[in-house]
């Protein structure tokens, strides 16, 4: 009765506990999901209890089976054997080879086994064979456990695909070698990644499309590699082979007429087409990789969750079931070595399940080559498996025989209705080889010797396949030949087609129509002010609380208080409220807004509080999503994980889907960006000119020299400044690749923010964000500057002086300038203007000079700015300023320095009031 009693209460032992938010009401895109309640049978655990040792030796080959499948096809060592696993050993247990068993209850799926010498050939057939095993005893949930053991152990009972459907897996494999045979027969010296040794991935695609209509998913994102790609591009998702040819002959990817496109390789190519399957139809996104392995992964997470929120899925619909994934799917492919040494991939699982940040759980295809570029397994990773990493966040894991297209296709199956019966993550680990090196010019033998032996003298997985279905009956060596000679036969006319073919357009099309790139010779304005009436009333709301709401005390006197009564002045506005104003106002005219990071709700600063907690309920209140009227957009606060990389990747993929969306991703500090440079470099301020992907995404990047030592006062302004591509001697226009900021006002930033929406072309800006300014009474604004006719300035003049009494000019950027104003009051130094250089990027050549134009008796022009002379704007304004407004202009700040700032107090202090007082008595 007592084990009884144990198994009875497996459920309340193995449930994870629930995981607590916020919000147990639901805010904009999340809505608690209701926990299931799951009991083992009666009759089981009865069955069970009655044979104890018997199930433990059951749950023994559950938990290690795996480690005796022989699912590598290359495998130059052989597997484990039974006798050192004394775990799988019957008499570990004390059981007898002829001891009767009754396998109901025991095995999940019930099979013909009378005793424990059939029932162990039984196990060592589902756990341990040569096709595929299975791990996922370290799955804490007990339902998903069961479900797991119950499909997984029906698998070899079930029938063999039918001989139409195996005919069309041999063909799409086919396909796949007959594109890398031609590829290397008409472009032998082109790197191709191509996917010989791994074709059976096509088989995976095959049976996820198939799932997929019949699930009634609309839309499928995935995120790949290079391995593979065009072949599978080519094959089965409709991408013309012409644009490849073209590509490879010396032209580019897009059509001839497009104006600054660099273009990319052909591995990095994508896919967006609407695919008919089983007579229905579906849409296919591919999202664009760099060569930064895993990079891609956030992109396609975070594009599959704008599409859920344009299609209201999950906890952006109405249903009260917040679960995503009903109508988008997030499918992913790792490399082997990638996946295990990516830090990425540790930062994308453990989002996974994370607020505003889930997706319904992500498919994920392995394709294991069991190397890493020349890197055996055994030195890639200190894990026994290349998919160790989905632990982490008890991802069930099956390892597949890349042999075996059809076991995979089934386990494709079987792991695509995990996912849609608990959303969450799962696992195929595609045991495959990659026949020829890193790329087809390298030669693998150099440092892996014995594997390419094998690897040379087998033959290919179509061909095998093919072989076997012609044994059996199904597909004759005739039929064979002809499927390759009709495909290599359609790619000779694509070859001949591709000097004349031109790309159709892909870009601006769908979400994006009515869009264009930016000018590339001018500066557009844009008038972002609204009358005060309506900003007003948007101010208002951005405090709004319920009549039984329990404030924070300190956040009512200082922030809810505060606020109203400056917006009631119209005066001294601050940060806070410009910002709240912005994106209230973009919220009332339909759009949703987004803001993304570290303790993003409250502020790295506790200034911005567009959250509010309830002091004795813990609930989570967004007032601005309570604004009536307008036309209904919605704010989503995504308190992000302490990650850079993967959450920016998210976020650019969300901006890169939705243009009339307002993404923002804020960084803790500045500096912080630094851990998402992959992120920055190939895609935010590449993405355009590489792959005509163009983004409005907002990067908030705190800075400022307050004492704070090195790590928490630079965001590395130079850096963004060196990745633009401004022009020393020409004049920008918009269509500069970023536009970097550096807004001195509120309502600058007000303006700025609006304009990212207001355009008729979409880039990304970075803003360098203040600090100390977001309480500073000096730098706040008034009323007027929100009003009608009002926008961003890219320059603001002195208008405190007069002009015909300037004998000297300082420039600067940012907070230094309210440094220098106090300076200048303390100095009575009133023949010195001050210009602010709001807009670094583009460069505003005309309008600078159009300010510089009324002082007619300068002397000298200085740059002054609180960075070292190495860091900072200087490198990039100076010679900007003296071709084009042809002016010398000489430099005060800090000097050279390794590191952005000291650590020792009375040092910072000598600095500043050096950096501050030199401009003053050049």
């Amino acid at each position: 009765m007592m084990r009884q009693r144990k198994f009875a209460n497996l459920t309340h032992i193995f449930s994870r506990p629930q995981r607590h938010y916020h919000s147990e009401k639901g805010v904009w895109g999340y809505k608690p999901v209701a926990k299931r309640n799951y009991q083992v049978a009666e009759d089981v655990r009865e069955a069970r209890n009655s044979q104890a040792n018997v199930y433990r030796w059951v749950e023994a080959f559950r938990q290690h089976g795996h480690k005796l499948a022989a699912v590598n096809p290359i495998s130059i060592k052989a597997t484990n054997s039974q006798s050192e696993l004394q775990e799988l050993n019957p008499a570990f247990y004390g059981l007898q080879t002829q001891e009767t068993v009754r396998t109901v209850g025991l095995l999940s799926a019930p099979q013909a086994a009378q005793n424990v010498g059939q029932l162990e050939q039984l196990l060592k057939g589902i756990y341990c064979g040569s096709a595929s095993s299975a791990e996922f005893s370290y799955v804490e949930n007990l339902e998903e456990r069961e479900w797991l053991a119950k499909n997984f152990e029906s698998l070899n009972t079930e029938q063999l695909l039918p001989d139409q459907e195996r005919c069309e897996i041999a063909e799409l494999l086919i396909k796949s070698q007959a594109w890398d045979n031609f590829m290397a027969l008409k472009f032998p010296t082109v790197k191709r990644y191509g996917g010989e040794g791994a074709e059976s991935m096509l088989a995976f695609f095959w049976q996820l499309l198939r799932d997929s209509v019949q699930e009634n998913i609309e839309h499928v994102v995935l995120a790949m590699p290079h391995r593979g790609r065009t072949s599978l591009q080519a094959a089965l998702l409709q991408m013309r082979p012409a644009k490849v040819f073209r590509k490879l002959s010396g032209a580019s990817e897009f059509p001839d007429n497009v104006e600054g496109a660099m273009s990319d390789v052909i591995s990095h190519f994508h896919v967006s087409e609407q695919l008919k399957v089983l007579g229905k139809s579906i849409n296919f996104s591919m999202v664009r990789n760099p060569s930064h392995l895993e990079a891609a992964n956030p992109v396609a997470m975070g594009k599959t969750r704008s599409k859920q929120q344009a299609r209201g899925d999950g906890s952006f619909g109405k249903s009260p079931d917040g679960s995503f994934g009903q109508y988008v799917l997030n499918v992913i492919l790792h490399g082997d070595a990638a996946f295990a040494g990516q830090g990425i991939n540790q930062e994308c699982l453990t989002m996974a399940y994370v607020p505003h940040f889930e997706v319904g759980g992500s498919l994920h295809l392995i394709v294991n080559n069991q190397v890493g570029f020349t890197t055996p397994a055994a030195r890639g990773r200190s894990t026994d498996y290349s998919s160790d990493l989905a632990k982490s966040i008890q991802a069930p894991v099956f390892h597949v025989n890349g042999d075996d297209p059809e076991t995979l296709a089934r386990i494709t199956n079987l792991a695509f209705r995990y996912q849609r019966e608990f959303r969450k993550d799962i696992f195929i680990d595609l045991n495959c080889f990659r026949r020829w090196g890193h790329n087809e010019l390298d030669d693998p033998t150099f440092t892996n010797p014995l594997v390419y032996k094998i690897v040379h003298q087998r033959e290919s997985v179509p061909d095998m396949y093919t072989k076997k279905l012609a044994k059996e009956g199904v597909l004759s060596a005739e039929q064979a030949k002809q499927m390759r000679d009709n495909y290599m036969a359609h790619l000779g006319e694509e070859l001949a087609l591709a000097p004349n073919y031109q790309p159709p357009p892909s870009y601006f099309e769908k979400q994006w129509a009515g869009l264009q790139l930016a000018p590339s010779k001018e500066l557009t304005y844009w008038d972002t002010g609204l009358d005060y009436g309506l900003l007003h009333y948007i101010g208002q709301q951005s405090v709004a609380y319920p009549a039984d709401f329990n404030i924070h005390p300190h956040l009512l006197k200082t922030y809810v208080t505060a606020r109203l009564k400056k917006l009631k002045t119209g005066v001294k506005i601050d940060w806070a409220t410009a910002e709240a104003l912005a994106i209230g106002s973009l919220m009332y005219q339909g759009h949703n807004v987004r803001i993304s990071g570290e303790d993003v709700g409250r502020g790295t600063f506790s200034h911005r509080h567009a959250m509010l907690v309830d002091q004795e309920t813990n609930e989570m209140f967004i007032p601005l999503n309570n604004l009536e009227g307008g036309h209904g957009g919605k704010l989503e606060i995504a308190h992000s994980i302490l990650s850079e990389e993967a959450v920016l990747g998210f976020e650019y993929g969300m901006a890169i889907d939705n243009p009339q969306n307002l993404i923002i991703w804020e960084a803790q500090f500045g500096d912080f960006a630094n851990g998402a440079q992959i992120i920055i470099d190939a895609f935010i301020v590449s993405g355009e000119t590489k792959w005509m992907e163009s983004n409005a995404l907002v990067m908030l990047l705190p800075h400022g020299y307050d004492g704070a030592a090195s790590e928490h006062s630079s965001c590395r302004i130079e850096r963004f400044l060196q990745l633009c591509d401004s022009k020393e001697n020409a004049i920008d226009g918009d269509g500069v690749n970023v536009h970097i900021v550096n807004p001195t006002t509120p309502a600058q930033y007000y303006h700025v923010l609006r304009r990212q929406l207001a355009r008729n072309f979409r880039k990304p800006l970075i803003v360098v964000a203040p600090k100390t300014l977001i309480r500073l009474p000096a730098a706040t604004s008034t009323h007027e500057d929100f009003q009608p006719g009002t926008l961003f300035h890219n320059v603001l003049g002195d208008t405190t002086v007069p002009a015909d009494q300037v004998r000297k000019v300082i420039i600067c950027s940012g907070k230094h300038y309210y440094n220098l104003v106090e300076e200048r009051e303390k100095r009575q130094a009133f023949d010195t203007a001050i210009i602010r250089l709001e807009s670094l990027c583009p460069f505003p050549a005309q309008e600078l000079q159009g300010q510089l134009a009324q002082y007619a008796n300068v002397e000298s022009y200085i740059w002054s700015q609180e960075e070292h002379r190495n860091m900072g704007a200087w490198t990039f304004v100076r010679p900007r300023f003296e071709n084009l407004i042809g002016n010398k202009l000489q430099y005060c700040g800090r000097t050279e320095a390794p590191t952005p700032a000291t650590g020792i107090g009375k040092v910072h202090k000598r600095e500043v009031d050096e950096i501050v007082a030199a401009p003053f008595e050049l």
